[in-house]
This record gives C-alpha cells, structure tokens and sequence, in this order.
C-alpha cells in the first residue's frame, strides 16, 4: 500500500473486511435512504424543545404535572474526540441512545438527542506538534520522505542499541538490516502517515500543524456521518468543547468556580501519573496507552553497603569516595515483615547504576527506577523537573551479577551484621527498582528462591551460608501458621521459583493471610494485627530516616506526545473524589444503588468498586486545549473533568448560539460576557433570580425564564450512554460532578454502558485490515443495513460482535420485503370479506404477541431482542399466515395484510427509519412522516390462540419431517414403512385424554416443585424408580421437570389442560396438510385409552368408531398427536 516516496494509500486498511459484488439492491436501498435524511434534515423533526413560558409561564404548573402532561426523554452519548473520523465501534454506542430515541418518540415523548464535539486535553495538540516537525523535517507535502530510507535508519539504530545490550538473549535476537521489501513496509512512524491513512489529502495534511484547523475539519464529518446513518440527532444544541466556543468556555469556568467553592477542588501535593516530555500530569484520556494506570505506592528501604563484592570494589574503584554511604534501595508493599529479611535480590542481568542523591549519600537502583524518583524530590526539586533522561546520569552502571556478595545492613532485620545480595533470575528491571529485599517467612517466591540457591550455591557462584540464615517467624496466621511461605510451598508441591503460577497464587494466599488475619510476633507492635501495625511500621522506618516513600506507574504508560510516564510528586489542583471527601463519595454510593439504573448488576458492581477505590483526581494542567482554570489561569482544565455535566449545556445551547463555535448569536442575542456565574446558578436552579442579577447581566427576564425552563424540562437526564471503558473515569465523574452542583430531582436517572466491538469475530485493527469506519460501512452496506448489523451485534456489558454477514444479508432481506409488500398490496386476487378464518386469527393475534415483545424488549434497551421480535419473527408470522392461508386454500385477506405491513413499519422504525418511512410514506401513503407516527396499539395476546399456532406449526413440522426422513432412508437403500414418492395417506391420531398412570407422577412432580423445587434430583429418580413403569415413566417425569425449570407456568404443565380444542384445530389443518405433504388422505382420529380404538373425526367412516389402530396410536398424548403414513393402492 505505497505511492511514490513510499507514501500510504489514503483510507485506513480494511483488507479484511467483506468484499461486495452485485450493489443493485443496496444502491436502491440507499437512495431511498438519501432522500429520507434530506426530508428529515429540511422539517427538523428531529428538533425537541420544552413547552415554552408562553404556553405555560413561570411558576404556573408544577414540573411534574408539565412533564406528565408533556412526557420527555432526554438522551446522550459520551462526545466523540475530533482527532479523527468515527468507526462502526463509535456507532455501536450511539447506537444504543439512538434506538432508545426513535422508541421514546413513538411513545409520545418529546425527545431531544444531541451531540456535541469534544475537542479538549492532549491528543489534538500533541499530534499537532508532531506534524510541525514532520513537516520541518520533509516539506509541507512530505515530498522528502523516503520510507525505504527511513526504514534502513531504524534498522541502523536498532543495530546498535542491540550491540550495546548486556544479555545474551538480545544478541541473539538481532537479525541486522531489513530487506527491500520489509523496509518498504509503512509503520506510520510519522503523524502525516496517520492523516494519510484516515484519507485526507496530503496536500491539505499541512494545516493540522495548527491545532485550531483539527476543530474546524473532523466536527462537520462527524456529523455528515451521523446523518448519513439516519441518526435522530438535534444539531441545533452542538458545540465544541475549549475556549474556542467562548459560551461553552464560560459554562466551564462557572463550574469550575462552584466546585472550588464547595472544596470539591483542592490544591495540594501528590502522586500522579506524570509525562516529562509535556511537564504535566498525564491523565488517562491524554494516554496512548495506558488508560486507567494509577500510581503504586512503595515504602522504599535504604540498605546500606557494608562491604562490596570484590567485582563491585573494582568496579567503583575511585568514583565514589570511600566515606561516602552507599544504599541498595528495594521498593516494598509490605514493610512489616522487614524483621524477617535474611537476604537481598538483583537480577543478574539487569542493568543497575549509582546514583548521587546528596553530598555524601548514593542510590543503587535501575535507571527506570531513579528516572520516578527524579520526579519525586529524590534527584531533583519539584519546580525543576528534568525534561531528558541525559539530565540524569548514573556515576557508575553495571550488571546486577558484578554486586553478588555484597553485605549490606537491612533495617528491623534480625540478622544484625548484615545480610547478602544475592541473584534471583525472575526479578524484573520494570517494576520496582529492580531490588528486592527477601523475607522467605512470608513471601512463597523467596522462600523458594533461597533454597534454590542453597541447594545449587556452586552453580549460582554463592556461598551456601549466604542463603541459609536462620528464617524467623515473624507473623502468626491461622490457617498456615508462622511461617506461612514455608507451608505454602510445602503444601501446593512448588519445587524450583520457576514454578511460576503456583508461586503466584501461593503468594496471594500468603499476603491476604497474613495482612487480613496475621498477628505480628516480633518488633515494637508485637502482638498486634498485621492491617493495623503496618502503617505504623512503615510510618517508624521513614521517620528513622532507613526508608522514604516512592511511587511508580502500576503499568505502562505512553503519553500521546510519545514518552513513557512516571509518578511525579507535585503540587496540583485536584477534585477531591473518593476517602477524602467521605460524605460525598456515600452520597454517589447511595445513589448508584439507589435511584440510578444501570441496567445489569455487572456495571453496578463496577461502579461501587470504582468508588470504592477511586481518589483525588488531577484536573488542570499546563499543556494542550481547553479552558483555563479561573483563579489560576496558568493551567487548563484537563479533559476528563471539563466534560462531567455538559448534558446541561445542550438544554440552552441553541438560545446562544447557532453555530459550533458560538461566532453566530442563537435565538437569543446574547453575548458570551453576559453569561456571568450567577446567570448560569439561576439557568441551573441554584438559585432565584432578581433584578439585580437582571441588571449586571443586561440579558432579558423573559430569555432567563426561557433557558430555565428548557433546563427545568429536560432535566435530569434520562439516559447517559458510554463504553464500560468509561465507569473507572468519565462515568463516575459524571455522577460525582451532577450530585454537587444539581439539586436531587436533577440527579441523573440511568446510565447504559456497553461492551466493545468485534468485528467480524476479531479485534478492529487498521494494521491487520479488520477495520471499518462508519463512513464506509454505510457506503458499503446502507444505513438501514448496518444499523440491523448494531442492533444484531449484542446489548450486554459484554464485548460485542459486528458481523458483516448480517448486514450484507439485511440488503437482500429488507429490498425482498419492499417487493413483496409493493406487488402483494397491489394483488386484486387478496381475499376481501369478513377476517374470520383460522389463520386469519392466528395471524392477527401472533402479530400482536409480537408487536407486545418488541416493545417490552425496545423498553429495557435490548435491542438484539427486539431486532428479532420486529423483523425476523415478524416476517416468518407472515410467511407461516401466507403459506398455510393459501395451503388451506382460502388466500391471505387483503385488510389483514396491509395492517401487517403498517404494523411492520411501525415496530421496526426505532432500528431502520428509512425503509419503514419509505414504506408508511410512499407504498401506504401515509400524510406525514413515520418519524412523527406513534407505537401502535393491538390487543392483548389471546393464550389459546397463540397455543393453538405452535400446536399447528410444531404438529407440521413433525409430519413433514417424518416424511423427509423416509425420502432419506429411501435415498440410501434402507428399508422404509412407506414410499413418500407414491400414492399416500396420512393419519392423525389425537388422545382424547391423558393416560391414567401418569396421574400418580403428576402428583409426585407437583409435590416435589413445592418442596424443593426440584433442585434434589437424585431423590426425584429414587422415588420414581420405587413407584414402577421405570421405563416410560421417567421420560415424562424428565419432560415435565424441564418446563417447569424452563419457568412455563406450574398450573399449565401440571392441570395438563389444554388452552385451545385440539380435535377442531386439526380439523382446520387437514386441507393444508393434504397440499403439504402431498397426502392423498387425510383422517384424523381420536384415540381412546389404551391406544387401541378410536373415533374418526376426519376421514372414511367419519363418527364411527375403528379398532386395531396401528402402534403409533398409543404415542398420542394431549397437545402432542402421533401419525401414521402408508401407501394406497395404485
């Protein structure tokens, strides 16, 4: 995929997506389409306003009697980022709002749905910077880039950064230069290659150097891809988020302002995930990777050198003066047990270094690991950060193998003289500092460690004494005893530290053991538990001055300016979520357990784990887009905290301004200065308005009245629609943000978060080609088609499934129905008359069983379920009412078929608009839109008549299936009873009643239902077993069982009364069954007991009586008849 210079093709890679042949259909799906959206976006329909002050003014009616007499519903979605165009991922989400919209507006709710475009934080301004150089490096077009050049420089460079590696398993994974054709391979290295890929011009790719132009460009697509999917969306209320909108900005800065008021933002000093190269906090939308990594908080030890290994003598030999004190420096969560330390461990082949911390005092630590501490007071004060790593260089560096044997003095350790460094293989140079201080009492991974080196002292090049020093038991558990590592890895069989998984869980035991239920037996907190003694351990050793607090990322972190993050210590304006703020935090509490719908217990659970753990939260920073943070304006408002209530600002955005950038006045002509904090306290009913506050503000009382109310009738929020990616952060402040500032009653009502999106089965990734925008999955498939594949894909907190398949299917399926409901309704030969067959009846009444469940399923955001209930099973009740009304020979009725297609275009506009407008405006000639129409309303389900139609469709596709089965005996050369191919009869026999000897297990099953439930099995079969009939009894004991568990209704399994007349349905079956099994004869019989005499209900000697009725007589059962095929004489 290059042009010339090796540039990418334009168009992100979708390699691997479905390739598509024949478009005719589809092409007439989306003109269709296309002419939808044009009506839509000419009337506004899809614009909601409250009733006005002049239809109801101020104070006149209570809120609750407006929206009773005025039913809203007000929906959004997470804004999406203008760094890019939208994938089918980014639809999956709005998806789900937008179903919910269309439905409230068939349920006679006003209902507003708008989308505005967030613009704030690092992602736009750090890809803007990186195309400044690209574009200083290459030219304006990039007409200096040589990508095979490039590729063979990355080459060179890694060449030599793996020469200069010190392990072995490096050198031998360096394979030299790359070939011609892997160097023509485009990585986008570059920021302009990224552009490139999401197809714009390369000649145009130069102005996103400015990162004004990235807001202008991405916000118009993103809405041309909304309305180019039929998304029911009002733009009068968008916006983009920053100082760019200078209202929204003045919205920002008063809440801001309030939450500074009410101390829910506090100044103070703290750890926080910080990028060097930017200077500021680093917070998870402003990652590359990294989302939702905190800081890990360590106590780190100071073990000071005793005497040095002679390798490690030689090596700092005359760098560092003799007097001066030398501290290995292991990072622990567990300072408690430091009484029990008998060695210290470094990794032989990590790379270590020396650092200078003061005058007369040095670190040995990774570089990884001095690089945090840099950022935490340790190298370097707060205000003068380091920028580059170069600022920070080690004294001396060598392999933690030259340092083997070095005794060093471990404070609270019982081994007073002085224990060794010694090599521990799994140790990791990524996390902590690379050293680790052993107490094999309590830790499963050193016991097994210092063993090991025991046992092979020679091979590891150690003294065995180093590793065997008397283990003391230091914490007193009640499960493993005082020396819980030993009895853990006794216990679970663990032979060498490379029994990694079983030292894993070993280690987990032993930690939750021992701080949840141990006992300290040794120190100054002797005696007591292990929860309480810690801090006070930890809190004694720093004070000492034998430890001091560090902190590291939990993970990897990657800055979108392209740098791995630290933890930095620093001074920071932060919203005080969590402990700190306890009231607060229980108030959210209450509320997610309360009031709040979440929809499944899954996202539940992850907001109270959430705000359990989640704590102070960084809110400004120095660097990137935004507002700027009132009282102290140096720094913006980071992107996670500008975007937790502006769903208030949709209510009167349109009464600012009628464009994204607030440069075009709105309804009304009010100025961005006019919009003081005190305006928005009143829009947002914090408090009461004067004439006073009229004046400073200079904006009419009418227009105040007027933003109030808006605010007043949408508010709150009805549904706030995300990704689950979103509780951790976004969703738990919005929650946080709208309980301070907002009064209770507009307090959010529910909150649905989804999973993410397959596609095709398979992660979406540019770089394998499984990746579909939502520009071109609409091109591909029609809006209407992959809005099915959405609403297909799923509904859970589970990861979703967007399958090509289904929509390529849908294009077939949805341009089928549009001919067969033009030519079927323009059909002179439909049945006209009374509606009084059989099957017109099961029709009507299957159509509104279904009409019931789409409902029930739109009302409770099950989309994939109502999906199938609107089209699917409603499309195969027409086909069942067409096939058997014409088998029977009496025709479809022409008023019932045109209410099925009125009906069909009703409960399937929430999910495809177009079509169903296309259907109600042009095939039924309906006056207005079916955007405007309402759910229709059917009567209740009749429970006989929906028995009586699985009775005949389940009996049907018994018989045809029987016959199908002797087509395929025949076909193989297998005896069969009768030949389907010549002349033949069918009979039917239905029992009269149940028989008798199943009464006794009736009984027993209704006995055991109300005693256990029929949880005890075992104890059902032995009872069975002791009553006889083992044979046939257990069968029917097995069946009854199942549909009680299957939650079918106990009276209907156990009274084993039928809802409907069996004789007279099959009656009504014969004529069909004649035409579809091609039967000759068909008779239907009713069998006594004892399945040997019957009465003929249908057929030769009909209202006699006939003995000697064949074997399957006797298999009839009420609601469940036996047949009988054979042969006629010729």
């Amino acid at each position: 995929m290059a042009t010339a210079n090796g540039l990418p093709t334009p168009g992100a890679d979708s390699s691997k997506t479905l390739k598509l042949e024949n478009t005719e259909k589809r092409d007439t799906l989306i003109a269709i389409e296309k002419k939808y959206q044009k009506q839509w976006q000419e009337s506004g329909v899809f614009c909601a306003d409250a009733p006005t002050t002049s239809e109801y003014p101020t104070d006149s009616i209570p809120l609750k009697d407006l929206r009773q007499k005025h039913p809203k519903w007000f929906g959004t979605f997470a804004y999406p980022y203008m760094n890019g165009t939208l994938h089918v991922g980014h639809s999956f989400t709005i998806s789900k709002i937008e179903f919910s919209a269309g439905f409230s507006r068939m349920e006679g709710r006003r209902t507003l749905f708008p989308l505005g475009f967030h613009c704030t934080g690092l992602p736009i301004k750090a890809c803007a910077d990186k195309l400044v150089e690209d574009v200083r490096r290459f030219g304006e077009n990039f007409e200096r880039f040589d990508a095979e050049e490039d590729a063979e420089a990355d080459a060179e460079k890694a060449s030599v950064a793996q020469v200069q590696g010190t392990t072995k398993e490096d050198v031998t994974k360096f394979s030299g230069k790359k070939s011609k054709a892997a160097a023509k391979t485009v990585k986008m290295k570059y920021q302009f290659q990224i552009m490139l890929a999401q197809g714009i011009p390369r000649e145009e790719i130069h102005k996103f150097a400015d990162a004004s132009y990235w807001l202008q460009y991405f916000p118009p697509l993103c809405k041309q891809d909304m309305n180019n999917i039929g998304f029911r969306i009002d733009w009068r209320r968008s916006f983009v988020t920053t100082d760019a909108n200078p209202y929204y900005d003045a919205f920002v800065r008063w809440q801001m302002n309030r939450l500074h008021e009410l101390e829910k933002i506090k100044y103070g000093v703290r750890y926080t995930i910080y990028s060097p190269k930017d200077g500021q906090p680093c917070m998870d939308h402003d990652r590359a990777d990294g989302e939702g990594i905190a800081p890990q908080e360590y106590t780190a030890l100071k073990l000071k050198v005793k005497e040095w290994s002679p390798k490690a003598a030689e090596l700092i030999k005359g760098k560092i003066p003799d007097s001066a004190n030398i501290y290995f420096v292991p990072a622990t969560l567990r300072p408690e047990t430091m009484y029990g330390q008998t060695c210290c461990f470094v990794g032989p082949t990590i790379k270590y270094g020396i650092f200078k911390v003061a005058e007369n005092e040095y670190y040995v630590v990774t570089k990884r690991a001095a690089w945090n501490m840099a950022f935490q007071g340790t190298f370097f004060k707060s205000d003068a950060f380091p920028s580059n790593q170069s600022e920070l260089a080690a004294v001396v560096e060598f392999p933690g193998s030259a340092v083997v044997g070095t005794l060093v003095l471990a404070p609270l350790s019982i081994h007073t003289d002085g224990v060794r460094i010694l090599p521990m293989e799994s140790v990791l140079a990524t996390k902590g500092t690379g050293v680790v201080t052993s107490v094999p009492s309590d830790s499963p991974d050193d016991y097994a460690t210092v063993k090991d080196l025991a046992k092979k002292a020679e091979y590891y090049g150690i003294k065995k004494e180093w590793a065997e020093l008397e283990i003391p038991p230091i914490i007193e558990t009640p499960s493993y005893g005082n020396l819980t590592a030993q009895f853990l890895v006794e216990k679970m069989k663990i032979n060498s530290p490379k029994d990694a998984k079983q030292l894993a869980e070993a280690k987990d035991l032993a930690y939750k053991e021992g701080f949840y239920k141990g006992k300290l037996l040794i120190g100054k907190y002797k005696g007591e538990a292990v929860e309480v003694a810690k801090p006070k351990v930890r809190q004694d050793l720093i004070q000492s001055g034998e430890a001091f607090e560090y902190a590291e990322p939990n993970g990897f972190v990657k800055s979108r300016s392209g740098d791995e993050c630290v933890t930095a210590y620093l001074g920071q304006w932060f919203l005080n979520y969590g402990e700190n703020d306890p009231e607060w935090r229980q108030t959210a509490i209450d509320h997610v357990r309360g009031e709040l719908n979440t929809y499944t217990s899954e996202v539940q659970n992850a907001f109270e784990k959430n705000l359990e753990w989640l704590n102070r939260w960084a809110c400004a920073r120095t660097y990137g887009l935004g507002s700027k943070l009132p009282w102290d304006p140096k720094f913006l408002v980071e992107s996670l905290s500008d975007s937790t209530i502006y769903m208030s600002y949709y209510t009167i955005a349109h009464f600012l301004h009628s464009d994204v950038f607030g440069t075009k006045p709105g309804i009304f002509k009010i100025k961005p200065e006019q919009m003081i904090d005190e305006i928005w306290d009143y829009i947002f009913c914090r408090r009461e308005l004067s004439d006073e506050l009229i004046k400073k503000s200079g904006i009419d009382k009418a227009e105040l009245e007027s933003m109030r109310r808006e605010f007043q009738y949408w508010y709150p929020l009805d549904v706030r629609g995300s990704g689950k990616d979103l509780i951790p952060n976004h969703l738990t402040f919005f929650i946080y943000v709208h309980l301070a500032l907002f009064p209770k009653e507009y307090w959010p009502r529910s909150i649905r978060a989804n999973g993410h999106l397959l596609l095709n089965g398979d992660k979406m990734s540019k770089s394998t080609g499984n990746f579909l925008t939502l520009n071109d999955a609409v091109q591909k498939y029609g809006a209407d088609a992959c809005r099915i594949a959405l609403a297909d894909a799923g509904d859970g907190i589970e990861d979703a499934n967007f399958e090509e398949s289904v929509a390529n299917s849908n294009i077939l399926r949805m341009h089928t129905l549009k001919e067969w409901i033009e030519e079927t309704l323009s059909d002179t030969a439909l049945r006209t008359g009374p509606q009084n067959s059989f099957f017109d009846k099961l029709f009507e009444n299957e159509m509104n069983s279904l009409i019931h469940q789409a409902q029930e399923h739109y009302a409770a955001t099950n989309y994939k379920l109502a999906l199938k209930s609107a089209l699917y099973d409603f499309t195969s009740c027409r086909d069942f009412y067409r096939e058997a009304a014409t088998a029977a020979g009496v025709g479809m009725h022409c008023d019932l078929i045109t209410r099925y297609v009125e009906l069909q275009a009703l409960i399937l506009t929430p999910i495809c608009p177009h079509w169903c407008d296309y259907i109600w405006q042009e095939v039924l000639h309906k006056e207005s839109s079916i955007q405007t129409a309402l759910w229709p309303s059917v009567s209740t389900p009749d429970s006989s008549l929906s028995a009586a139609r699985e009775y005949v469709r389940a009996t049907s596709s018994s018989i045809t299936s029987a016959e199908a089965a002797q087509l395929k005996k025949k076909d193989k050369g297998k005896n069969i009873s009768f030949d389907p191919k010549k002349l033949k009869k069918l009979t039917i026999f239905a029992a009269a009643k149940y028989p008798a000897w199943q009464d006794k297990y009736i009984e027993l099953v209704r006995e055991e239902f109300e005693r256990t439930h029929l949880k005890e099995d075992k104890e059902l079969i032995g009872k069975v077993g002791k009553m006889g009939e083992t044979k046939k009894a257990m069968p029917f004991v097995q069946g009854l069982k199942k549909r009680l568990l299957n939650g079918e209704d106990e009276q209907v399994v156990l009274s084993r009364e039928l809802k409907f007349n069996e004789v007279e349905v099959l009656q009504e079956m014969v004529k069909g069954l004649k035409k579809t099994t091609g039967c000759v004869v068909v008779e239907v019989v009713l069998v006594e007991e004892g399945g040997k005499v019957g009465k003929v209900i249908v057929g030769e000697g009909e209202g006699g009586k006939r003995e000697s009725l064949p074997a399957p007589a006797e298999q009839a059962v009420p609601g469940s008849p036996s047949f009988y095929f054979e042969n006629l004489e010729q």
